[in-house]
């Protein structure tokens, strides 16, 4: 099953912004703007390198959820088009 996994803290800088998260990742020199959960995706992600279902059940363990395994499946997909996450 793939993994997918985060650059570690020290690639990024973030700030929370009226419910936003503005992050510069310093590999790229690029700035995003993200609404949850991508900022709660990348947070657990840092913990390791984990399967849709691994990520599910970590999200599920530290936040409340508002979409199911194919809400999450799509902010995994935008995520690793902007070059913050990658296959493991």
């Amino acid at each position: 099953m793939p993994r997918t996994q985060a650059d570690p803290c020290d690639a990024v800088r973030s700030v929370e912004l009226e419910g936003l998260t503005l992050l510069y990742h310093r590999p790229s020199g690029m700035t995003h703007v993200l609404a949850p959960p991508a900022p709660q995706i990348l947070e657990v992600l840092r913990e390791g390198a984990a399967s849709a279902p691994e990520l599910q059940a970590r999200m599920a363990a530290r936040f409340e959820l508002a979409g199911g395994e194919a809400e999450l499946a799509a902010r995994l997909a935008e995520l690793q088009a902007a070059g913050l996450v990658r296959s493991a």
